[in-house]
Formats: structure tokens, sequence, C-alpha cells
């Protein structure tokens, strides 16, 4: 039995669900089960190939709908999880305990655990830490942003090598890691810690990057990354840098992609008012209602400043 595992790449949830995916499968349905892993970037012009789908079962984790026949088991919590309204209608329409998602889940991993948990009777608990750094990493859920800059838990320089590693083959070795080992240990084995070493310098230098490049104003920072190869930078700096600010909209170019990120700030004095993945909706992106990202094709920095310009002046009123 080969199953196709499709995450969200680059990503400290995405990987972790890949992996949490991966064990209760084992665990629960095919103990004899072989795994392949695909890393999915929103672009765009997000489109699903049929040649993805080319496992026995073919599985998305933390990503968006796909309505091709071949897909059978779908987990997802993004407010943004659909494609068109065509794909939301096939999910309904065709929609079954292997196909699910919920909005009100901080990660992934955490929705794998408790449907496994609720509907299969599986249980992991030598997995709990890897769902609780989970949910904190993709839910934002840091005590403040000294911890979440200043890479102190070994869950946290893992994120740093997720999110900053060339390709996925760094990825795909920490999801393989992530389902029998401790994060302590994965982030001390050799081959890990050189791709974190390196990265770790890059981490300093973007931190001093953006505290050049960055400004607040009406409670918006905004910083425009183009010429600097940082799209993978740690989400919290702007807020690390710029305490008082409430959002954060950052254009940061790259080779399959110009992006437009849009953040709030965990820490903030007051509520953030405004929806983000239905703002980025709006431009073709999306995410959460705390943060979200719009995906331009590459080389559309001057489209890219206009839409940042637009968003960060609604942010401000």
């Amino acid at each position: 039995m080969r199953v196709r595992v499709l995450y969200h790449d680059h990503c400290f949830d995405g990987a972790a669900s890949a992996a949490f995916f991966s064990r209760f499968y084992r665990g629960a349905i095919r103990a004899d089960a072989q795994f392949s892993y695909t890393g999915m970037a929103h672009r765009a012009s997000q489109i699903f190939e049929d040649s993805l789908f080319d496992g026995d079962e073919n599985a998305i984790v933390d990503f968006k709908y796909s309505n091709n026949p071949r897909l059978t088991w779908w987990f997802d919590h993004h407010q943004s999880a659909f494609l068109t309204p065509e794909d939301q209608k096939h999910y309904e329409a065709t929609k079954t305990p292997q196909k699910i998602y919920d909005t009100a889940y901080k990660s992934c991993t955490s929705y794998i655990r408790d449907v496994s948990r609720d509907q299969w009777g599986f249980t992991a608990p030598d997995l709990e830490d890897l769902v609780h750094w989970a949910t904190i990493i993709d839910g934002a859920m840091y005590s403040d942003p000294k911890t979440a800059v200043e890479l102190g838990a070994p869950a946290m320089k893992l994120t740093l090598v997720i999110e900053g590693s060339k390709g996925s083959d760094t990825v795909q070795r920490i999801i393989e890691l992530m389902q029998n080992t401790s994060l302590d240990k994965i982030i001390a084995l050799p081959e890990i810690q050189q791709v974190y070493q390196p990265l770790y310098e890059r981490h300093l230098q973007s931190v001093q990057i953006i505290r050049e490049k960055s400004a607040e104003s009406n409670g918006v920072i905004t910083f425009d990354l183009t010429g600097y190869d940082l799209e993978g930078y740690n989400k919290f700096i702007p807020y690390y840098l710029h305490p008082e600010g409430t959002y954060t909209v950052s254009v940061s170019p790259s080779s399959f992609r110009t992006k437009i990120s849009v953040g709030s700030n965990p820490w903030a004095s007051a509520e953030p008012r405004h929806n983000l993945a239905s703002i980025c909706e709006r431009y073709g992106g999306g995410g959460h209602a705390r943060v979200g990202a719009i995906s331009l094709e590459p080389g559309q920095v001057d489209e890219a400043r206009r839409i940042a310009a637009e968003v960060a002046a609604e942010l401000g009123t």
C-alpha cells in the first residue's frame, strides 16, 4: 500500500500534520503502508495536476482542497480552504469522514490528532509535544515576541530549518523523524545542525535587514524585501522590532512567486479588527483571520507593491 501525502511545505504545522497523519494511518489503517511526500506551495495560478495523486491512497493535509477523484483523505483548518466555489460545492456533495476541515483549530496537527482519536480510536501520547508546538507555532500563541524570535526552544529551531531550507528534501526528512523522534533529538542531529547553523546566521541578518527596511505608521508595519532572499523570514520579527504595531504588510519576491504577507500582532494591546483572510481573498490569496498572504506571478513586484499599499491603507484606518 503506497500513500501519497501532499502537505503545506516549509511550514512547521504542515510538516507536523504529515507526520501525525502518517503515524495515524500506520497505526489505525494499514501497518505496512509506505509513504511518499509532496510539498505544496501557494502560487498565483494554483492547480492540482493529476500526476500528484499517484498513490493507492492520496492525502492532503494543511493545504487547500482538490476535487481530484483520487483524493481519499483531506484535513485542513484554513478559512481559505477552497480554490473556487465549484471546489467547495464538490466537497459538500462528496464529503466523507476522511475529507473534512474545521477552521476553529489553531493547527491542522491538533485537528488530525482529535479526529483520529475520536473517529478511529488512535492515540499517540509520544507525539503530544509535537501537537503542542504545532498549535503554538501555527496559532502564534507565543508568550512574547522574544520567545518567537530568539529561538530558544527546539521546536523554534526546527521551524527555522523547515521554513528556510531549500527544496523539500530536508523538510521530508524531518517529517519522517517527527513520527518517532522527539524535537530536541531531531534538532541535535548533525545532518539537521548542518542546515540549521547557516540558517541561524541568516536569521540574525534578517533581523537587521528588517530593522533597516521597516517602518510603522497608523499601527501598520510595512517593508519591502525586494533584492533580498528572505521569503522564509521569521514572521514575528516585525513585532519584535515594532511592538506598538498591530499589523504587518510586506512584499517578498522569490523564484516562483511574488508574495504579499499580511499578519497581525499576537501581543497587540487592542484586538485586531480586520479579518486578514477575507482581505487577502479579494486579491486571490487567503489564510486565517489573523494571518494571510497573496501570491502573484514572479516579477510582479510593482503590482505587489500596489496591493500592499492598498492593504496597508485599509488596515491603518
